[in-house]
């Protein structure tokens, strides 16, 4: 899961390239490629049934397609939390770098908190908590065939990353006005565990070539599955002079 954070709505989506980029430029029979997927779904699918938490370290990265790098002095680092009982969803992030900030999703909600100016910005999806949702807790505990509701997949091929045989799967948003933040995502998900080590959100692009676009990058490591949760990860550590910021509008 990974957010980039820009006003209004953008600021829900807070957040190996050049290999990727040839990588998906390989064309892959139609018909492999659809039973392919459908086994991936498959596993995702049974993975799921068997989710309930999930602890991983993260760093997300900012890549600018202007200059051609990654922009280092605003690479985020902490810990994640993701957890589903029934149709409950939540989600924490724990931003240690370079600024202590807190975003976390229940109850339907997003706050997103920044210990530097003490102050919680609150955002309320409303009509549009699912696409928030599936995209808040992307590749971790989700089903497959779920995905199939929201976006367009494709099989993308086999890699290994830290050891680990992944799939990568290329999303391409439905809702076009969720197209307009992200245009398109890749995941490297093993599809047995039904989490993802990795993930790539595109920004919209001059003339959609996805090559020329800004892009998120967040890797995860350290992950835990099923493993108890530390107390409260999902409260926010505010103080008693905390602002909350209503959302906007």
């Amino acid at each position: 899961m990974f957010i980039q954070m820009r006003a209004p709505l953008k600021t829900l989506f807070l957040g190996t390239v050049v290999i990727g980029w040839l990588l998906a430029a390989v064309a892959w029979p139609q018909n492999a490629d659809s039973a392919g997927l459908e086994s991936v779904l498959s596993q995702m699918d049974a993975a799921g049934k068997k989710f309930h938490t999930t602890e991983a370290s993260f760093v997300w990265d900012h890549y600018f397609a202007v200059i051609k790098e990654i922009d280092e002095s605003a690479r985020q680092k902490g810990t994640i939390y993701f957890q589903r009982e029934s149709d409950e969803v939540q989600m924490a992030a724990d931003i240690v770098t370079p600024d202590n900030e807190t975003i976390l999703y229940s109850g339907g909600k997003v706050q997103w908190y920044k210990a530097k100016t003490d102050e919680v910005n609150v955002f309320t999806p409303g009509k549009n908590r699912s696409d928030i949702e599936g995209y808040l807790v992307l590749g971790f505990g989700g089903g497959g065939h779920d995905l199939l509701k929201s976006y367009d997949v494709k099989l993308l091929g086999s890699e290994t990353i830290d050891g680990s045989k992944v799939t990568k799967l290329e999303l391409i948003p439905k809702s076009e006005h969720f197209r307009d933040k992200i245009a398109r995502i890749w995941l490297w998900i093993d599809p047995l565990r039904g989490i993802s080590l990795q993930q790539q959100f595109f920004e919209p692009s001059p003339g959609g070539d996805f090559r020329l676009a800004d892009y998120r990058l967040a890797k995860y490591s350290g992950i835990k599955i099923n493993a108890k949760l530390p107390d409260n990860v999902f409260k926010l550590k505010t103080t008693r002079k905390t602002k909350f910021v209503p959302p906007p509008g």
